[in-house]
């Protein structure tokens, strides 16, 4: 590959290197008219193009289109010259995720931000029907925040690479993160494949070295395909567990990303992170957090306090579940487009039989599972099965409550499609306000995002 270039484009000083492979390197830069500090990668055509892996790079830029996420590297755009292809993305200031493991396994909490973070980018990206194959901490980059961004989508599939079996066939990834499927060469699903490399890298993340390892690739081999790892001793039962769900060598019985979130470890991850959360509240405003008065559960109802009353919601409730007091930034925590909340001034019963109403009205079926909580679904199958959600109520005052609903299963883009189209406007005489008026901008269109995308696949230069 040629020197590189001082400056891009006139847009781009170009740095030091950062990382090179067998096609690109990767250098540091910073644009000349904003300072922004960014990543370049330079892709050398020639190269590509003699080996056939030019649809790979054009497939790897429309990945990288379709998954924006906080927790995934963003693409910029993208350039080509003659000789070169340059991928201008965000730069990640704190480098591999595997520099930090090297030195040895980190706190419980650190690594279950880490987990928490890669588990919401890959449930996004599988939303989006793109797997991304590779999932390994050399590809998991931290930001200045030292929040996680997913990186390299250079092996990702999308829908469109299934066969007729609706299975992924290209038998690739790196060795010790690989699920066994893929070593068997039968087909596999990439989403269940990238759920067995998120259970290696949690593995890692606690213990330091790799659950499958041997000198003989062979054997390595045989102990995936058994799924034969042992747990160190200082890993805890609700670890254990979870970790014996995800690295199942039977991907049909294997554990799902829904599952994974209302494992006991994942959720323990979110009770430390709430009550980090109020001694913020309490450290920054004493007279606020005084106000709130005790919440062992969170406002929850339990089978201790289930009565016939919508759950009681405390002021740091309202804080935190607020898009306008929204604290959640401070641990690295995003916008979860499965939610949707929205106020109420009117009385629980109210709320109950309009939620009734509207659930017969949109063909739902809708049934109590606990006080001030119902679950509807959807009776026709969608991309993902049937779409179900939770929606609770919670009361603020005698004549104040709030809403949240969440989706249990199925499609998040038809959940959002439905919330936008059907939900709000059936529910508009109850709803005080919605979380948010972003919320617009939060559900996009499925086919003008479509459009959109074509649109710039064409003006791509390559």
């Amino acid at each position: 590959m040629e020197n590189k270039p001082s400056v891009l484009t006139d847009k781009y000083e170009v740095g030091r290197l950062l990382g090179q492979g067998t096609f690109a390197k990767v250098y540091y830069g910073r644009s000349v008219h904003t300072n922004q500090s960014v990543a370049i990668k330079m892709i050398d055509k020639d190269k590509v193009m003699k080996v056939g892996l030019m649809e790979q790079i054009k497939r790897e830029i429309s990945v990288m289109r379709i998954a924006k996420h906080p927790n995934v590297v963003e693409l910029y755009e993208v350039m080509a010259t003659k000789t070169r292809i340059y991928f201008v993305m965000e730069y990640c200031k704190g480098g591999e995720l595997f520099n930090k493991v090297a030195k040895g396994k980190l706190r419980d909490d650190v690594a279950w931000k880490y987990f928490h973070q890669l588990i919401n980018a890959v449930d996004f990206c599988h939303s989006r029907q793109v797997y991304h194959r590779d999932i390994k901490p050399e590809n998991l980059l931290l930001d200045d925040n030292e929040n996680l961004k997913v990186s390299d989508f250079g092996l990702s599939a999308l829908a469109d690479c299934k066969r007729q079996d609706g299975l992924l066939h290209t038998t690739c990834g790196t060795p010790a993160y690989v699920a066994p499927e893929v070593i068997n060469r039968k087909g596999y699903d990439g989403t269940k494949a990238d759920i067995w490399s998120c259970g290696v890298v949690l593995f890692v993340l606690l213990a330091g070295y790799l659950p499958f390892h041997d000198s003989n690739l062979m054997e390595m081999y045989r102990k995936i395909g058994k799924g034969d790892f042992k747990a160190p001793s200082w890993f805890a039962p609700e670890v254990r567990r979870l970790l014996c769900k995800m690295l199942d060598p039977n991907p049909e019985t294997r554990i799902t990303i829904a599952k994974i979130k209302e494992s006991s470890w994942f959720r323990k991850g979110l009770h430390m992170k709430q009550k980090k959360m109020e001694k913020r509240v309490r450290e920054t405003n004493p007279l606020e957090a005084s106000a709130a008065g005790p919440s062992e559960n969170g406002g929850r109802v339990t089978e201790e306090n289930n009565t016939d009353q919508p759950t009681s919601i405390n002021a740091f409730d309202i804080i935190a579940s607020s898009s306008g007091f929204d604290l959640t930034g401070l641990f690295g925590d995003v916008y979860d487009k499965r939610e949707s909340r929205f106020t109420s001034q009117k009385p629980a019963s109210v709320i109950i039989s309009k939620l009734e109403e509207v659930a017969q009205r949109l063909k739902l079926s809708i049934r109590k599972r606990e006080a001030g909580l119902f679950k509807l679904e959807t009776s026709k199958e969608g991309r993902k099965g049937k779409l179900s959600m939770d929606a609770e109520i919670f009361q603020v005052t005698p004549t104040f409550h709030m809403v949240e609903m969440k989706k249990s299963n199925g499609d998040t883009l038809e959940y959002q499609k439905l919330v936008k189209e059907d939900l709000r406007p059936a529910l508009a005489d109850i709803v005080w306000v919605w979380q948010s008026d972003k919320d617009e901008q939060l559900i996009p269109d499925s086919n003008q995002e479509t459009e959109q995308q074509q649109q710039e696949e064409e003006e791509e230069p390559l």
